[in-house]
């Protein structure tokens, strides 16, 4: 009867202790004198440990460190902190629950480490942003002679990318050389990595150009890398040598890819990464829908992003962002301000950037009120402190509906400093609204903050002009002139297949611009016929109005739309690319040019995407 209520306190005492990480008995106190007695006396048999293990897995599992720390407790009671499995394990589980300090306690305190031990700690302070130290310990690793392998050194190369340390990743990597493990392929993917992080992509080449051996991490770290340092075309033709070499996707590269489809606007690369991922079952991903939502809508492609977000299985904030900001920047503000709502409906909290996007909504329709209220709602019912973004946007909504005064106020009370684009907006309104006061105000300011923007010094060149202050536009541009300041030249581009064809203002060195130039005026007499006549007002040059007219008639999208019409069938439609905004009497053009010709027009500028159809475009004449 004795050895059965033995076997039976036992049982209970067990069940109670290890049934659940999560259950408040893990303490210590719960125990009667004779439990902890009886478990005492069981260490003997070996059978508590694995019980122990158990459950600190299962605490690192679901980072409940409180339960950790009470098994911890009770590993320390029974005499088992001296273990070095135990201990490692304690390691991972303060780490994985960010209690650094205790995992480097842990550490400290083993009478005996081996390999996992040293490589556990690292893993922990480079999870914890804390690559200095894991530097450190690395440091100190060697100083002891301990033993390491490629798994070491790959860790803290992550610490090197983390924090963009150059000269220790050369130091690394020359350290890898010496003791012969340069070759080993987690090594040699972690300095690709470390490597592109850093803006060395060319050494980032040459290490993966040397590797023996690669896996997916590899080709994928390339793919990143080069999108991270905005070396797009090149990310979009390694992606092609992965596919020439078959080797398998994953979702990072196969975002990364679109990304970089996405900046450059290269929908029929796009498309096809697009059919790459529904074949490898990507297409669930909710990071991978995303990038392909973010690129139709900056291919002005809209109907086509809202499609993938519709039949995204798993949405995240960063797709519903993306489709919000895709509807702004095409025309679609009150679009993209219903589904902002939905966003809410659905159990997401609108962050900064889903705030930014509404915000550049509202600029883009000229709703005041409505900016004011999304500006005061951040605050009050999310709580957003708005940061440069959001001010930008409410400089530009004020702004563009001519109050440039209020603009200049909130610009000059606000709690940090102006950006450029801030002063450049009222600038630009300005122009628009006639208000020489506070465009020369502003043009102070944009002289200060950029005086190599040639750009800067036109436009108020302009303002004068268009109030026929030829005195004050002389004495700017002669400024100008005496200035290093460059102006950036206008150029607009067209997709046709596969290839890019680039035009600038009076092109001549194009192929076909010949046959551009004669198209071009066949099209202008068909459309003079219908009443367009070019806006010489946006022309500000002191020369007759012959000249104004042949000025503004070779405009570089004028070039790329004319080509675009000779090139492509009549069901697709023209899209073209301007790295400036695009002018008032291009904007007229392009309007009677899409009902001329019954195409569909879609421009994408430096602000904005324009999309013409039957003589009207979606902007509503606010751009």
């Amino acid at each position: 009867m004795k050895a059965l209520r033995k076997c039976k306190l036992l049982n209970a005492a067990r069940r109670r202790y290890f049934s659940s990480v999560a259950d408040a008995t893990l303490h210590q106190s719960t125990y009667d004198d004779e439990e902890k007695n009886i478990i005492w006396r069981e260490n003997k048999d070996s059978t508590t440990l694995p019980y122990l293990h158990y459950a600190i897995q299962e605490c690192a599992k679901t980072t409940t460190v409180i339960n950790g720390k009470a098994i911890h407790t009770q590993i320390i009671k029974y005499g088992y902190e001296a273990d070095i499995l135990t201990a490692n394990m304690l390691i991972n589980m303060y780490s994985k629950c960010s209690f650094i300090d205790s995992a480097r306690k842990v550490f400290d305190e083993m009478p005996q480490r081996v390999l996992v031990s040293w490589n556990t700690l690292m893993g922990a302070y480079i999870q914890n942003r804390d690559g200095e130290e894991a530097l450190r310990l690395f440091v100190r690793m060697q100083r002891e002679g301990s033993e390491f392998s490629g798994f070491t050194i790959s860790g803290v190369l992550c610490a090197c990318a983390a924090k963009f340390a150059v000269l220790e990743c050369k130091q690394l990597h020359g350290f890898a050389i010496k003791v012969e493990m340069e070759s080993n392929v987690f090594v040699s993917t972690a300095l690709v990595d470390v490597y592109a992080k850093c803006g060395l992509m060319n050494d980032a080449f040459r290490v993966f150009d040397s590797m023996s051996e690669r896996n997916d991490v590899t080709w994928s770290s390339m793919v990143a890398g080069y999108v991270q340092n905005e070396l797009y075309e090149e990310a979009i033709m390694f992606f092609q040598g992965i596919q020439k070499a078959g080797i398998e996707h994953n979702q990072f590269t196969l975002s990364s890819v679109i990304s970089a489809c996405a900046v450059m606007a290269a929908l029929l690369e796009g498309n096809e990464v697009h059919a790459i991922v529904w074949k490898t079952g990507f297409g669930a991903n909710v990071y991978v829908a995303a990038s392909l939502v973010d690129l139709y809508a900056r291919c002005g492609s809209i109907d086509e992003a809202y499609i993938v977000f519709l039949n995204a299985e798993v949405k995240n904030d960063v797709i519903w962002n993306s489709m919000i900001s895709g509807l702004a920047r095409n025309a679609r503000p009150l679009e993209a301000m219903t589904l902002f709502e939905k966003m809410q409906l659905a159990g997401f909290c609108p962050n900064e950037l889903t705030y930014v996007s509404v915000l550049s909504a509202c600029a883009h329709m000229g709703l005041v009120d409505k900016g004011r209220m999304y500006f005061d709602k951040m605050k009050k019912e999310h709580n957003l402190s708005p940061n440069v973004y959001h001010y930008s946007c409410m400089v530009d909504i004020l702004g563009r509906k001519g109050l440039v005064e209020e603009a200049k106020d909130l610009i000059e009370n606000m709690p940090f400093a102006a950006t450029p684009s801030m002063w450049g907006s009222v600038l630009a309104s300005c122009r628009v609204h006639g208000n020489v006061e506070v465009a020369e105000i502003a043009a102070k300011h944009m002289f200060e903050l950029e005086p190599n923007n040639a750009g800067n010094h036109v436009l108020l060149s302009n303002i004068y002009a268009s109030k026929k202050r030829w005195a004050d536009v002389a004495s700017t541009r002669k400024l100008l002139k005496d200035s290093e300041a460059k102006k950036e030249r206008g150029k607009s581009w067209i997709q046709i297949k596969d290839k890019v064809h680039t035009f600038m203002v009076g092109e001549r060195n194009h192929q076909s611009i010949a046959e551009v130039y004669s198209r071009l005026d066949e099209l202008l007499i068909d459309m003079e016929k219908l009443g367009y006549k070019g806006q010489t007002e946006h022309d500000l040059h002191d020369v007759e109005v012959s000249r104004k007219h042949e000025l503004l008639r070779h405009h570089s999208e004028k070039l790329a739309f004319t080509f675009g019409l000779m090139c492509l069938p009549s069901s697709a439609p023209i899209r073209i690319m301007k790295n400036l905004r695009i002018c008032g009497d291009c904007h007229s053009f392009m309007k009677f040019a899409s009902k001329v010709t019954g195409r569909e027009i879609i421009v994408r500028d430096v602000n904005r995407f324009h999309h013409f159809s039957n003589g009207s475009c979606s902007c509503g004449e606010f751009w």
